[in-house]
């Protein structure tokens, strides 16, 4: 009989498939581990079929009844909880909540924590942290990033209008068609508008955007760069009770 060892993290992913691998990827890397037995046993749900969370704002199909299956079948498969790399998924995060019987980890909480670790703690209700947040149109649409980072003490500024339509959209889907090179110049473009209207650091709140920005020479950006990948990636390494290396 096998003993019961460290609790299993589910991980609804495929949206997109790419940012759904570079987390396991990166929750690999970021586990301090000498030997295969040490790492976090979890397990991907990656299922590209979820209907697109942004056109679901303007009169596409409900995502949620996907989200809802995926989440069945990872907690069915013994899952104690769950990530979502996908930042626009996290719309739906109280209806998924609701559902599942065991925590969703917030993307959200754990970019907070992600953006005090690069040493942008949280400022004070009369001096907030001024920072760029760039993500999907419908993540800042629903305010996903503001509304929860404006009440720790943050003050968000996010991309124009112009910005959106013309760059950060544009190379969120160059990296969903698998031309991540491509997608470099137009998040880097809006990274330094973003640092010259006095942002402290910018989250990159697209989990498509980190692929994009680390396929060019990223480390040049004027601002630290919270990676929404990773934070997620060391908040569920804490949740299984490790310190994220």
């Amino acid at each position: 009989m096998l003993e019961r060892e460290a609790p299993m993290l589910g991980v609804l992913g495929g949206m997109g498939p790419l940012a759904s691998a570079q987390f396991m990827l990166r929750l690999t890397l970021l586990t301090r581990a000498a030997r295969d037995q040490d790492h976090i046993p979890a397990l991907l749900w990656s299922d590209p079929r979820v209907p697109d969370r942004t056109a679901s704002k303007t009169g596409g199909a409900d995502p949620l009844p996907w989200l809802l299956r995926g989440i069945a079948g990872l907690r069915t498969a013994g899952c104690e909880a769950i990530a979502i790399p996908c930042n626009t998924a996290h719309g739906w995060y109280d209806g998924m909540s609701q559902a599942a019987g065991c925590p969703i980890l917030h993307i959200v909480d754990a970019t907070a924590a992600e953006l005090a670790r690069l040493g942008i703690a949280p400022g004070t209700p009369d001096q907030p942290r001024r920072i760029g947040v760039m993500g999907t149109a419908a993540t800042l649409a629903m305010r996903l990033y503001q509304d929860r980072l404006n009440a720790q003490g943050y003050d968000c500024i996010v991309p124009s209008e112009a910005e959106m339509q013309s760059r950060v959209s544009p190379a969120i889907a160059l990296v969903k068609a698998n031309q991540v090179r491509d997608a470099y110049a137009p998040l880097a473009a809006v990274v330094e508008s973003l640092a010259a209207r006095g942002a402290e650091a910018v989250v990159l709140g697209c989990t498509e955007i980190p692929l994009g920005i680390q396929a060019g020479p990223y480390a040049s950006l004027p601002v630290p760069l919270a990676d929404t990948i990773d934070a997620l990636a060391r908040a569920a390494i804490r949740w299984a009770g490790r310190q994220p290396g």
